[in-house]
């Protein structure tokens, strides 16, 4: 079963890597996506450092979409270079407002309490860790680990 989802999730990377069928792949899994628990950064009691949900498991070849939660007062700079450089992204969305493209951002950063969403595939098995650069020493860590 492993190497069955290893061999899916190269020939999706395979298909992604080429621009071909994309367009048709994409839409076919991202209707069957599921959503993750949100990643809850800082709280709406005063504790701006505290973390929800700092683990998150996914599958490699499936559709998922995570909301990102800034609850706290804190300017939180979220990095996930690795992850957002191997998941394919369908969107980010932000107060309804679709953001499409062809490469991942370089991080998601929040100056307000508010969330961004994004749907993506994941594509490449790993681990893979995520920060809010400057908070690390705070506990502002954690990782995505895709199966």
């Amino acid at each position: 079963m492993k190497r069955t989802m290893r061999c899916t999730a190269l020939a999706l990377a395979a298909i992604l890597a080429t621009g071909s069928a994309i367009p048709a792949l994409a839409l076919d899994l991202t209707k069957k996506r599921q959503n993750l628990p949100d990643l809850v950064l800082g709280n709406e009691e005063g504790n701006d450092f505290v973390v929800e949900n700092r683990e998150i498991e996914l599958e490699s070849g499936k559709a998922y979409r995570l909301r990102i939660v800034a609850k706290g007062r804190q300017e939180y700079k979220f990095y996930a270079t690795e992850f957002f450089r191997n998941i394919w992204f369908n969107q980010i969305v932000i107060q309804h407002l679709e953001i499409h493209g062809s490469g991942p951002p370089d991080h998601l950063e929040f100056d307000d309490p508010g969330e961004i969403a994004i749907e993506f595939v994941a594509i490449k098995p790993g681990e893979y860790p995520w920060s809010a650069r400057g908070l690390e020493a705070k506990g502002m860590t954690g990782k995505f680990i895709v199966k």
